[in-house]
């Protein structure tokens, strides 16, 4: 609000206030209605309910949980779920999570999620939706983990895969760059005890290393809330993020030694290969479809990480990429997501239906032609949803969100 705010402002920002003291806080956190159709070890896979009076169509969406995050990512609140908007346009929607992380856990390496938590998972999402092929989204680690699953296991039924926020240049990361120094003179070996001892990076140390990375953001929290006490959906978007922070998870313990030593330490995956459990992984091996998106205002996976996988895609029919706004979690379910991030990834996993259906190539905007579908290589048009690889979307509202 500004320093003399008009009479209506007033009255907004004491029914806010009044709302929250009353009834708890402002934001709908209702979650989607779902369904279990698959579990394991650490796997769960859910089918979210279709809207009574939509009408279903397209190829299932697999909605690729990151470990340490809760699935609340992709179903934040009413209005801010991406969940939501998919289920809202008809589209078969799916999501695999993996519970509660504990000590009993600490042996799990990368190769659970790769062998066997994904693959099965894209594998009983495709049954239950007839044997269709899935379409991947994956956030944040989510989307290394679903795009390492596709260029190892070529016998699954991917129709595409969509990253956001994903870092492959882990050494683009600025929270990460000054403590390189100081992880080389120990050896890696402070954190490598720690993390031993402990089976495992805990709930509590997760949720402040992921606090602060926007720890300017938490400074100023009181002084944002005041400016906007009298914007309902602004102080709705603050708690459900704070829900979110809350419910982090752990991760296990040989898991999160690979992701420190190969990731943090060494930096591996930007050289496309990934050395695991006597195997090399190829990224140059995927042959889906890929979309990249990174977010603009983004601190643990900014433009250049997320970028950097591009030129390693050798092999997919085709690759995107796009600038939207957000920070890390903003990107994904922030209020401007609605009209960047996921109008990307509609546009996307659309075209990539019809190519599956053999449509037509001259599909409309943000559709294009497949390797060796066309003689003509005219491509799509520069306005196109996500043709332009310098395109942004801009959203002060969002910047000043950051989640």
């Amino acid at each position: 609000m500004p320093f003399l705010p008009r009479p209506q402002q007033l009255t907004s920002a004491a029914g806010n206030v009044a709302q929250k003291l009353l009834y708890g806080g402002l934001a709908d956190l209702r979650p989607m209605p779902r369904t279990l159709i698959d579990e394991g070890t650490l796997r769960e896979v859910y089918h979210y309910r279709p809207v009574a009076d939509v009408a279903q169509r397209g190829e299932p969406v697999l909605l690729v949980t990151p470990l340490a995050a809760p699935s609340l990512c992709y179903d934040l609140r009413r209005g801010c779920s991406f969940v939501e908007h998919l289920v809202g346009q008809g589209r078969p929607t799916y999501l695999v999570e993996y519970g509660e992380v504990s000590f009993h856990d600490r042996t799990l390496g990368i190769e659970h999620w790769i062998d066997d938590v994904l693959p099965q998972a894209i594998r009983a999402v495709s049954e239950h939706a007839g044997g269709r092929p899935v379409h991947l989204v994956g956030w944040s680690l989510g989307g290394i983990f679903a795009l390492l699953t596709a260029a190892d296991q070529h016998d699954l039924p991917i129709a595409s895969v969509t990253l956001l926020g994903s870092p492959v240049d882990v050494a683009q990361v600025p929270m990460i760059a000054p403590l390189r120094p100081l992880v080389d003179l120990t050896g890696g070996q402070i954190v490598t005890q720690a993390y031993r001892l402990l089976g495992g990076a805990p709930k509590p140390i997760v949720r402040w290393a992921f606090q602060f990375t926007s720890v300017d953001k938490v400074v100023t929290k009181p002084l944002a809330i005041l400016q906007h006490l009298d914007d309902a959906d602004f102080l709705a978007q603050l708690e459900a993020v704070d829900r979110f922070t809350e419910n982090m998870t752990a991760y296990p313990g040989r898991t999160f030694g690979q992701l420190y030593h190969r990731f943090f330490r060494s930096n591996l995956l930007v050289s496309g290969r990934l050395e695991l459990d006597g195997r090399v992984i190829d990224l140059a091996r995927v042959t889906a479809p890929v979309l990249v998106c990174a977010g603009a205002g983004d601190g643990i996976a900014p433009i250049r990480a997320v970028r950097a996988v591009v030129g390693l895609l050798t092999g997919a029919e085709e690759v995107r990429f796009a600038v939207v706004p957000g920070g890390h979690l903003g990107m994904l379910t922030g209020r401007a997501a609605r009209g960047s991030t996921w109008v990307q990834a509609d546009a996307w996993i659309d075209a990539w239906d019809s190519r599956r259906r053999g449509a037509p190539t001259d599909a409309g905007p943000g559709h294009a032609s497949p390797k060796g579908s066309s003689p003509d290589r005219r491509g799509p048009r520069r306005d196109a949803i996500g043709a332009n690889p310098e395109r942004r979307y801009r959203s002060s509202s969002s910047r000043a969100l950051g989640g």
